[in-house]
């Protein structure tokens, strides 16, 4: 329940505190007072973008506060398990109240002049949408012309699943519709790229047999190279090398022995010149580097053979590898790596064909879970009509629609035909999706239609077509009180906003239209903006929206009414004047005792 509204700086409102009852609330005012701005203020909690220019002249910023009381109790269970999975820190602000102990929150939302805006909850920065998540489960909003979307099926059919209580069995036929499409998706897709995808298997199949008939080892380019470069100079490097081996070891004059016979005369004279010592380590680590050396060189010297046929399957190898190098445009060692990458494209390949080949049967599996989903839909709802016909037959009669008929047609959406064959995957296209997606709509597999006959003689018509402004809003108004007597309606705590629903109703209707609000707020709070002094004088608790000027300034005020300066507003909506006696005596009558 809604027990205060608090605004600041909102268009011509420089500051309002409003409190609000149990039962049925009311505001009234001449037009253009401001009583929109009140229902604005609303809007904004429940995360409605805001217009330009709302934020008063000077001001920097516009700012709405509004705090709802929650009773203890199984009416707000679902509230409190929406704030405990999205804003448990609420939950812990009521620690330590006794179990039958009202719960409080606290909405809260700022508008600055450059558009800018931020959320609250019990002062605490929320995002819009959670804002916008709680406002949901604390009030509704019914605006001026809300009693047209009454006309519009997906409306009629969302009332008419929230007077039967179907909310699980449609969550189950939305889960099986969500699957069934995303089946039917990729079932296409696959069979869309199937040509494609068999393209590249038989490319990427060529490709890797040529890789595995290749051979190919990693660093063989690398190992190869330098061999090749041997081979191919093998009777000059042979020559070369062994000359150098005998003038380095082997001749008369060798370096190596002169190198030696040097060390050895710098190790005798080290003792008695301690300056040579490190010359002398230095000529005999050169000694033993010499002698490693010449090693090397006689092993590698006996190791080059002249050996054209070796030359040619080298020159071969090479010549394979590079090609496909080239080819593939792959470093040495990515020919490897390009193999393995082909092999796994290749059992991911084989898997979708074999997917495509496999998925018919969960086709009709899954399309067999959305008929049956949708056909318990379909009976639930076929059952709950009558007793939705019959409330509203019931409750438009004391609305001032007697000898009115009122009927709910049920359909079936999309074509007529048998919708239980489940088509084999191979005659699937788009147009056959495109089909599916009228057969199952969001909401089921049911098209709907409210029906009226307002005068006795007349056949039932479709509701669009035959409802003038005020019918629609007192069907509105009776739906609205059958919900609310549902069990399976709205939660009790939930505030129910009309802003002018009394739209096209006239003032002989007013009474009717009043005790309808008055009894809707035995389940609800009600807050209603209203034009008809009936429904004014029916109120608990009646505020009134007027402007003033104030140093030059026009400014919006809200005053709450009672004793005479409500028979003052009640007359003044009765004959445009409450000085009039007779006007007042009415309004009083309408008010009653007390």
């Amino acid at each position: 329940m809604l027990t205060e509204l608090v605004i600041r700086d909102l268009a011509l409102i420089e500051r309002v505190e409003l409190s609000f009852g149990e039962g049925l609330n009311v505001i009234t005012g001449e037009t253009g007072a401001g009583k929109s701005l009140l229902v604005g203020a609303l809007e904004l909690l429940m995360g409605e973008r805001p217009r330009p220019g709302l934020v008063r002249e000077g001001a920097a910023r516009a700012e709405v506060e509004g705090r709802f009381q929650l009773a203890a109790g199984a009416s707000t269970e679902a509230t409190v398990r929406w704030l405990r999975n999205h804003l448990p820190l609420v939950i812990e602000d009521w620690e330590g109240l006794a179990a039958d102990d009202p719960r409080e929150v606290v909405l809260g939302r700022s508008v600055g002049r450059d558009g800018k805006t931020r959320g609250f909850v019990n002062q605490r920065a929320v995002t819009i949408k959670t804002l916008r998540g709680l406002a949901l489960r604390l009030f509704e909003i019914h605006g001026q012309n809300d009693h047209q979307k009454l006309l519009d099926a997906s409306e009629q059919l969302i009332l008419l699943d929230d007077f039967g209580g179907l909310d699980e069995p449609l969550r189950e036929y939305r889960a099986a519709r969500v699957e069934w499409f995303a089946l039917v998706e990729r079932a296409l897709a696959l069979r869309e790229e199937q040509q494609s995808r068999r393209d590249r298997l038989d490319l990427a199949r060529f490709q890797l047999a040529e890789l595995d008939a290749a051979a190919v080892d990693p660093g063989e380019h690398e190992r190869l190279t330098p061999e090749r470069e041997v081979l191919r100079n093998a009777e000059g490097l042979k020559g070369g090398l062994s000359n150098l081996v005998e003038e380095l070891f082997e001749s008369d004059e060798a370096l190596a022995d002169r190198l030696r016979r040097a060390q050895r005369f710098v190790e005798l004279w080290k003792e008695k010149i301690p300056a040579l010592g490190t010359v002398a380590d230095e000529l005999d680590a050169a000694c033993l580097h010499l002698e490693e050396a010449g090693l090397g060189l006689r092993s590698f010297t006996e190791g080059v053979e002249v050996d054209p046929a070796r030359l040619e399957a080298v020159e071969g190898r090479l010549a394979e590898l590079e090609r496909l190098e080239r080819k593939y445009a792959r470093g040495p060692d990515g020919l490897v790596e390009l193999a393995g990458e082909l092999r796994a494209e290749i059992a991911e390949l084989e898997a979708l064909e074999h997917g495509l080949a496999d998925i018919g049967p969960t086709l009709e599996s899954v399309r067999a879970e959305l008929l049956a989903a949708g056909g318990t839909l379909r009976r639930l709802r076929k059952a709950v009509r009558g007793k939705l016909v019959a409330s509203v037959r019931k409750t438009l009669q004391g609305l001032g629609l007697e000898r009115a008929e009122f009927d709910v047609r049920l359909g079936q959406r999309g074509d007529e035909g048998d919708l239980e064959h489940a088509p084999d995957v191979t005659g699937l296209d788009r147009a056959a999706l495109e089909a599916d997606k009228l057969r199952f709509g969001e909401r089921g597999m049911d098209r709907i239609e409210f029906l009226l006959s307002a005068n006795p003689g007349q056949p039932l018509q479709k509701l669009r077509q035959v409802a003038s402004g005020g019918e629609t809003a007192r069907i509105m108004l009776a739906l609205r009180t059958v919900l609310a007597r549902s069990k399976h309606g709205p939660g009790r705590e939930r505030a129910l906003v009309f802003d002018e629903i009394d739209s096209g109703v006239g003032g002989r209707l007013g009474p009717a239209v009043s005790e309808h609000l008055r009894k809707l707020g035995r389940y609800h709070q009600v807050l209603c903006v209203t034009h008809l002094p009936a429904i004014a004088a029916s109120a608990a608790r009646h505020s009134r929206v007027h402007k003033q000027v104030e140093r030059g300034r026009t400014l919006t005020r809200v005053e709450t009414l009672s004793g005479e300066r409500r028979v003052e507003e009640v007359a003044d909506m009765i004959a445009g004047g409450g000085d009039q006696e007779t006007a007042r005596a009415e309004a009083r009558r309408l008010i009653g005792p007390g």
